[in-house]
C-alpha cells in the first residue's frame, strides 16, 4: 500500500533548540498512526513540522509523494490535511454552530462533512449550537473542535492529545467518536500520552524518545507485550 503521508529524516528546532532528530514515519490511506511518548518528547512538533507551523530545518513532508515541507499551513490544510490542537482554539466569542460554519466558509473542499453530519458524529453539538465557545467545557471544546476540522472534509485528521485533561468518561466518548471516524476510513495521525486510548484506536505506532523515533511497529506488539510497553514508554 502507496503511503498518503511520508516524513524522511525531519529535524527541526524552536530558536536555537533543537526539537526534533531525524524523524522518519509513514502514513497509508485508512491508518490510524500513534505517535506515544511522554510529554516534551516531540510529538507535537512532528505534527506541527507536518502541517506548517513549525517549518523543519531539514528532512522533507511528502504527500502522495509530493513534497510540501514547510508549506504555510493554510495550503497543507487546502490539501486536505486537518489539524486539531492541544490547545483546542475554538473562537471563544462565537457560538458553538458559528464556529462549525467558519470553517465551512473557508474550506475551499466538497465532501461529506456537513454542519449536519458532524452533528450526528457528536450529537451534544445540536443542544449547544447557540452556546459561546468560551462557555463550553473541556470535552464540548474538544468536540467541536474535531468537528469544525471535519468541516474541512479533511484525507488526513492530525489529532494532539485528543484526550489531555477530560474526565475518564468524556475520555470514553471521544475514544468511541475517533473510533467511528476511524472505522469510516478517515486516516488519522494521533500523538497522545494516553497508552490504553492510543492503543485502542492504533493500526500502527511510533515511539518518541527526546525527538529520535525509538520503536515503530504494529500496535498489536505494544497491545500484546507488557514488558516493551514498560521498556519503552517508563510506565
Amino acid at each position: 500500500m502507496s503511503a498518503l503521508l511520508e516524513l524522511h529524516q525531519i529535524h527541526a528546532a524552536y530558536g536555537n533548540a533543537p526539537a526534533l532528530f531525524g524523524v522518519s514515519l509513514e502514513v497509508a490511506s485508512g491508518e490510524c498512526v500513534c505517535l506515544l511518548g511522554r510529554n516534551g518528547v516531540g510529538k507535537t512538533t512532528t505534527l506541527r513540522s507536518i502541517i506548517g507551523l513549525n517549518a523543519p530545518t531539514s528532512g522533507a513532508v511528502l504527500w502522495r509523494g509530493q513534497p510540501i515541507t514547510a508549506w504555510p499551513p493554510h495550503r497543507v490544510a487546502r490539501l486536505g490535511i486537518g489539524f486539531v490542537p492541544e490547545d483546542r482554539r475554538i473562537f471563544a466569542e462565537l457560538s458553538a454552530w458559528e464556529n462549525l460554519d467558519v470553517a465551512r466558509c473557508v474550506s475551499g473542499r466538497s465532501g461529506p462533512w456537513t454542519i449536519q453530519s458532524v452533528c450526528e458524529l457528536f450529537p451534544q453539538l445540536r443542544e449547544l449550537r447557540d452556546r459561546r465557545g468560551g462557555f463550553l467545557s473541556g470535552g464540548e471544546q474538544q468536540m467541536l473542535t474535531i468537528a469544525r476540522t471535519l468541516m474541512i472534509n479533511p484525507e488526513l485528521l492530525l489529532l494532539d492529545e485528543p484526550s489531555e485533561g477530560l474526565a475518564p468518561m468524556i475520555v470514553d466518548q471521544l475514544l468511541d467518536r475517533v473510533g467511528a471516524l476511524k472505522r469510516q476510513g478517515l486516516t488519522i495521525v494521533l500523538a497522545e500520552q494516553g497508552v490504553d486510548f492510543s492503543l485502542a484506536l492504533a493500526d500502527r505506532v511510533y515511539v518518541l524518545e527526546k525527538g529520535a523515533v525509538r520503536f515503530s511497529g504494529p500496535a498489536a506488539e505494544l497491545r500484546n507485550d507488557v514488558d516493551l510497553r514498560h521498556k519503552l514508554l517508563a510506565l
